[in-house]
């Protein structure tokens, strides 16, 4: 029998507690009092920051940017773009057809009404006419012969009724001889109706030859010239323009394409001005002479051409130029404005508020047309003071004030930058 010895583990020794280990509060009091200690210094270093970036947020220097009020005029304008043309433009076309023999007319040429400006060649339109000249001349031989032939017709015709009177004739051979007078009297007739048909024949063949002259219907000028010596016309199915006649260079007109959000404050007398690539830095100045009922769509949008009115005594103005034209829908003269930038200004570049005091996006402005309350800020005494207005109309610079204390003179502000510097910041005043 083997005995087994079975020896025990000997008895664990208590450990020290961990840091790891979580005694109980009422454990190590020290401690406890330590950690309370390092949260207050923690919560005084935050305090001690935030005080100091405060005082360093506070040295901070705002320029502000100032306009002043000033008393002058406002013009709400409609912009649009269009193209210079003459009042009246004729087109010079061709009724025949032809070979262009000569052109006695070119681009700039002053013309008289009655001017002959090319000449198609007449060779064919001259054989026409001499063609229904000899039959003109036949009909009216013709109708001399039946002339003869009636005479003896009624000689013979009488002298048949006077023998049947004495009963030395039959009365079949007056008859006869009625019957010949008849005819021959209707033949005159006929003959006097053919006369007339060839005599319009004639008459149309002589106007073809007078459309061989192409003549000017008017006076003016030849702005275009679209034949040349030589060429060939065609006047079979629709009109040959051959050239473009201005009747007075001295006025123009600015067919402008105004859109439909727009046209509704146009009218016909509203003040214009326009300026042309060819004379950049001058200003044109015309009045709206029309305003056309017609609307011309283009990809879906719709414009209406109003018509503009201006001197050109100068000649200064060529057709076809392209204007940039202003059209003065409504003006006030003397009026209290300030800069529009200055309605979209708020202490600290925050959102601008908008006439019923609800926060819009700053840059927005605020209605010209609506009369509503706004807010401005005024510089005075180097503080920032905020001023209830009314606005009124406004125009691509300014806006009128209709009402409050404000005055020409007074420096409104505009926009304010800040820097780092030294200096006290004005507190705004409401």
């Amino acid at each position: 029998m083997n005995d087994q010895v079975v020896t025990s583990p000997p008895p664990r020794q208590a450990l020290p507690p961990s840091s790891e280990t979580k005694a109980p509060p009422h454990a190590h009091p020290a401690r406890a009092r330590r950690r309370w200690l390092a949260a207050g210094l923690l919560a005084l270093l935050a305090a001690a920051i935030g005080v100091a970036w405060w005082d360093m947020r506070g040295t901070e220097t705002v320029h502000y940017v100032t306009a002043p009020a000033t008393r002058g005029a406002i013009a709400r304008a409609v912009t649009s773009t269009g193209t210079v043309n003459p009042e009246l433009t004729i087109i010079v076309g061709s009724y025949v057809s032809g070979v262009i023999q000569q052109l006695h007319c070119d681009f700039n040429t002053e013309v008289k009404a009655g001017q002959i400006c090319a000449e198609i060649d007449p060779r064919p339109y001259q054989m026409v006419v001499n063609q229904d000249k000899a039959v003109l001349g036949v009909s009216k031989a013709q109708l001399d012969k039946d002339k003869a032939n009636l005479a003896y017709t009624k000689l013979n015709y009488e002298r048949n009724r006077w023998l049947v009177e004495r009963e030395s004739v039959s009365k079949d051979a007056a008859d006869i001889a009625k019957n010949a007078y008849d005819q021959a009297q209707a033949q005159i007739d006929l003959d006097a109706a053919t006369i007339e048909q060839r005599q319009a024949e004639l008459d149309a063949a002589l106007v073809n030859l007078g459309y061989t002259n192409i003549v000017s219907p008017v006076d003016g000028t030849v702005v275009s010239r679209n034949v040349t010596q030589g060429q060939t016309v065609a006047a079979s199915f629709q009109t040959p323009t051959l050239f473009l006649i201005a009747t007075d260079l001295t006025k123009m007109q600015v067919d402008t394409n105004v859109s439909e959000s727009d046209i509704g404050g146009i009218e016909q007398g509203d003040k214009a001005t326009f300026t042309v690539d060819a004379f950049p830095k001058r200003t044109f100045e015309g009045t709206v002479t029309q305003v056309r009922q017609s609307p011309q769509t283009v990809q879906n949008v719709v414009t209406y051409d109003a018509v503009i009115g201006t001197d050109n005594r100068e000649l200064a103005l060529k057709p076809g130029m392209t204007a940039s034209t202003r059209v003065i829908v409504d003006q006030r003269n003397d009026v209290v404005r300030v800069p529009n930038q200055a309605l979209r200004y708020t202490p600290g570049g925050l959102a601008s508020a908008g006439p019923s005091g609800t926060v819009a996006p700053a840059g927005t402005g605020t209605s010209a047309n609506a009369s509503d309350e706004s807010r401005l800020w005024v510089l005075r005494d180097g503080q920032p003071i905020a001023l209830s207005v009314v606005v009124g109309l406004e125009d691509e610079n300014f806006t009128e004030i209709v009402k409050g204390d404000l005055n020409p003179g007074d420096q409104v502000i505009v926009s304010e930058q800040r820097d780092t510097g030294g200096g006290s910041v004005p507190l705004p005043r409401f």
